[in-house]
């Protein structure tokens, strides 16, 4: 792979890429990195004959930090179609996305549905479902994390010991007992190996989600907004079926898949817990690029 960067919207963007050919842009989630969550895909697509290019989101190394400090979701969105542009993407790109890279794809797909042909998600649903969902007893419970994180002493007790606390979180809860999330955890040391940089990442929920505006109507309007609509372009959604994160069953994938655009498809990855696209890259490969080779 080959490292590179672009400025977008006065922020250098650091990424990794492979291949040649239309433009996939693979975006991460928290706590990751683009390069550690999609090692495995990122070759597949270059053989595939795309132009895979992973970067790691504002804030998270060796990106830059914003210098306004802004981590919400609309900059990530702006980032992303920014980023398109900046590399030549045309009207043939693929848009992926995981966790907080799934609600910046679905969001930048809707915002500027010319730049991408193709959309394939995971392990965040569309937002009226994960709204219902964060509501639920279960919800609540199962991403405790968001709450967590809006407290002052997230930031000392997430750093100590050498970040003990997502260490033992990513291995235990966010990813499917089977899986060794070593790797992926190096690439977080790494990404938030500076206070400013945890802040950074732990203000993606505190500006987000913050206690004083979330559930307002302001709030409300500004993610409806962003991916409260859905995309007009085929789109693949990937959910694994071990996800402690965001539980889901049949019924509602189903329910998912019904309210996409024509051509779309929605599929479990079996035995997977939340950061799907590393611990079951065969059967995530697999689907993302019998989906990218369809027609349209």
């Amino acid at each position: 792979m080959q490292h590179g960067s672009v400025t977008v919207n006065g922020i250098q963007i650091a990424y990794v890429e492979e291949g040649e050919g239309p433009l996939a842009l693979l975006l991460h989630g928290f706590p990751e990195s683009g390069e550690a969550t999609y090692r495995h895909l990122i070759p597949a697509l270059a053989a595939a004959g795309y132009r895979a290019v992973a970067p790691n989101i504002r804030g998270f190394a060796p990106s830059a930090l914003p210098a306004d400090g802004s981590m919400l979701l609309v900059d990530l969105v702006s980032d992303a179609n920014a980023i398109h542009q900046a590399l030549g993407g045309g009207s043939d790109a693929v848009l992926i996305g995981h966790d907080w890279g799934a609600a910046t794809a679905w969001a930048a797909a809707t915002t500027a549905p010319e730049r991408w042909s193709k959309v394939v998600i995971s392990d965040v649903p569309p937002l009226w479902f994960f709204a219902n969902y964060a509501s639920t007893y279960e919800g609540i419970e199962r991403l405790n994390h968001f709450w967590f994180f809006q407290m002052d002493m997230a930031e000392t007790i997430v750093a100590a010991n050498d970040m003990a606390w997502l260490r033992q979180v990513m291995q235990d809860k966010w990813t499917a007992p089977s899986y060794d999330a070593t790797e992926d955890f190096e690439a977080v040391r790494k990404a938030l190996n500076e206070p400013a940089r945890l802040r950074a990442a732990l203000d993606l929920y505190r500006m987000n989600f913050g206690p004083k505006v979330m559930g307002t109507p302001e709030w409300e309007a500004a993610h409806m907004a962003l991916w409260g609509a859905l995309p007009t372009q085929p789109t693949l959604y990937l959910h694994g079926t071990a996800d402690q994160s965001v539980s889901m069953d049949e019924a509602s994938l189903t329910a998912i898949r019904e309210s996409l655009a024509d051509g779309s498809e929605t599929d479990f990855i079996q035995g997977a817990g939340h950061i799907v696209p590393a611990e079951k890259p065969d059967a995530y490969n697999a689907r993302v690029l019998q989906f990218l080779k369809k027609a349209v």
